[in-house]
């Protein structure tokens, strides 16, 4: 295997190899064949008709207003869903084409495609906010899928498209993507520095810009530059996951970020004939088992900082990993995700076509444990095989991580595939969520997690904000996770030590979670409370609390003599997934102490 650092051997790789790109153009119209007969007359349909849709319209109009509302408002929707329209549009209008080969789309898919090129910045506003300095392009996330889309759309459809177009997608890819990418060092995206920690975007941008050079760079030297610059990079994004493959993104940043990582690991293997691979780091097996080690239940996954609570993932990518990696888990994984490729974009809906599961591949099983050392996470499940069964997830970490949000000791309780103590997730991504207001939304900020608060104060941000761990324990009996938490908290808490440990007990018929809060104060009494978030319905009884949720339900037991309770109503919460009623139910003690504990037993299915 060639080095993939070295521009000279990566030259010697392109030159030597047939350059055979993993997706049949539209003109090999068996390979065509094959993929709609996979596909089936149903989607096959559906992905006509959206073309047809697509067809019968034109380009939603981007004016520089519409673009500015993210600077006037905060609000990033009004430019961001029309322009998205057009590059489903165009998606489909490819994909139909290529799936016919009748030459009924090509004036739309030229249309579409002109249109984007027209644009004068291809970036999301919420990353430009300024109207776009032609002369001096950004690269952003939304440049760099843009590129790729655009070169994959010339690698399928080739010479039917009008020779300008094809002129004109090079010159603009090479203007926004290529030329900044390879005379720039200090896109924030592109290294670790002092200033700022990478994330996705660094395998999103690297991803989407060195894909779209596989298909359109035609001098192997500058070609061999990119993807060596890509190789340097994306060593820091490997960085950001734990000694045990786990992000600190959760679940749906990983199916977006390592996405992208991997569309250009496989790009890269194809066109060297397999000389250089991003695919052979040791740490690449633990990071593709991520999404296998976070699942609550079917379709459910751990969701801290600002993951999804519905997290979807690409068949196509965990197809390929699977097979790539020799990783049978992953294609069962597959199987059971939705297929629907007239909604994914065109490098995921070209996928979906090509990169296709074991049918025979079932549905893995989750273990009854899984723990990540750098993140402390840990994911303890009362029985594995039923989908129904209790789950507990616990965190520890820091409040500077990638999507942070004041979580440090936060969790959560799965029952019945639902969370009954949750994770909000993300708020709707605003201006202001990513700017200096953002602790102040509640999905973001201390009180909307399951965290202690002392004296009154929640936690604070920043990488010193962090829990230490005191033990882990997975036992057939019991799993524990046990942190320190003193220093998440401001100096004015008062706190000596705050201790959390939560434990997931095996016991018949279904298991329990208890939570034991021990708080001690330095100089004085203190007051300690201990909250559950929940989109459940509350229902207050003698020393219980009730969470009854659509299919489950959870008791509370507490200890009524030396705590109370008081449940706090969020309505409209403004959230990434639409607006949610929140609560919080709120337990603390009687009255201060120096130092105490606040204990709570989680017990399912006692309504």
């Amino acid at each position: 295997m060639l080095s993939r650092y070295n521009p000279a051997d990566i030259e010697a790789a392109l030159l030597q190899a047939r350059g055979e790109l993993p997706f049949p153009p539209g003109h090999r119209r068996e390979d065509w064949a094959k993929a709609a007969s996979a596909l089936g007359g149903p989607l096959c349909s559906a992905l006509l008709a959206a073309a047809e849709r697509a067809s019968a319209s034109q380009p939603a109009p981007l004016p520089a207003t519409l673009w500015l509302e993210c600077k006037r408002t905060g609000q990033r929707e009004t430019y961001e869903r029309p322009r998205a329209a057009r590059r489903q549009a165009l998606a489909n209008l490819a994909l139909a084409e290529c799936l016919e080969w009748e030459g009924r789309f090509l004036d739309a898919i030229l249309d579409y495609a002109w249109a984007i090129c027209e644009e004068s910045s291809w970036a999301l506003p919420a990353h430009q906010l300024d109207l776009a300095d032609v002369d001096d392009p950004i690269i952003d996330l939304g440049v760099a899928m843009t590129a790729l889309e655009l070169a994959e759309l010339d690698h399928l459809l080739g010479e039917r498209l009008e020779p300008a177009l094809r002129r004109r997608i090079r010159s603009e890819v090479d203007r926004r993507c290529f030329r900044p990418y390879l005379a720039r060092h200090d896109f924030w995206w592109l290294y670790n520095t002092a200033r700022r920690d990478v994330n996705n975007w660094n395998a999103v941008c690297n991803g989407g810009v060195v894909g779209a050079a596989i298909y359109l760079e035609k001098s192997p030297a500058r070609l061999a530059a990119m993807i060596a610059k890509a190789a340097r990079s994306l060593d820091d994004y490997l960085a950001t996951f734990d000694e045990d493959g786990g992000s600190s993104e959760g679940p749906g940043y990983w199916s977006y970020g390592f996405g992208y990582y991997t569309v250009l690991a496989h790009l890269v293997e194809s066109r060297t004939d397999g000389q250089v691979s991003f695919l052979d780091e040791e740490a690449i097996g633990q990071i593709a088992r991520y999404p296998l080690r976070t699942v609550l239940s079917p379709g459910r996954y751990v969701n801290f900082s600002d993951c999804s609570r519905n997290v979807h993932f690409c068949r196509a990518h965990l197809a390929y990993l699977g097979r790539r990696l020799g990783i049978p888990e992953l294609e069962g994984l597959a199987n059971v995700q939705p297929l629907q490729p007239e909604k994914e974009s065109l490098t995921w809906a070209l996928r979906s076509l090509f990169c296709r599961p074991d049918p025979a591949a079932a549905a893995p099983t989750p273990a009854p444990h899984d723990y990540f050392r750098g993140m402390q996470w840990m994911i303890a499940r009362y029985d594995p095989a039923d989908p129904e069964a209790l789950v507990l997830a616990a965190k520890g970490g820091h409040n500077a991580e990638m999507h942070n949000q004041l979580d440090v000791g936060s969790f959560i309780v799965h029952l019945a595939g639902e969370s009954l103590v949750a994770e909000l997730g993300a708020g709707r991504y605003t201006r202001d969520y990513f700017g200096p207001q953002r602790y102040e939304h509640l999905a973001a900020s201390w009180l909307g997690h399951s965290v202690p608060v002392a004296n009154g104060h929640g936690q604070l941000p920043g990488k010193e904000r962090r829990a230490t761990l005191i033990a882990h324990i997975a036992s057939p009996a019991k799993d524990c996770l046990a942190l320190e938490l003193r220093e998440a908290y401001p100096q004015e808490a008062g706190l000596a030590s705050l201790q959390r440990r939560i434990y997931l007990h095996r016991e018949p018929p279904a298991g329990w979670v208890e939570l034991e809060d021990l708080a001690r104060f330095g100089s004085g009494p203190g007051m300690l409370e201990s909250p559950l978030i929940t989109f459940a319905q509350v229902e207050l009884g003698p020393g219980y609390v009730l969470l009854r949720g659509s299919r489950a339900c959870l008791r509370v037991q507490y200890e009524e003599a030396a705590v109370e309770v008081r449940v706090e109503e969020f309505a409209n919460v403004d959230l990434a997934e639409g607006p949610q009623d929140v609560r919080r139910v709120a337990f603390s003690w009687r009255a201060p102490s120096r130092e105490g504990r606040l204990h709570l037993r989680l017990i399912p299915g006692q309504g």
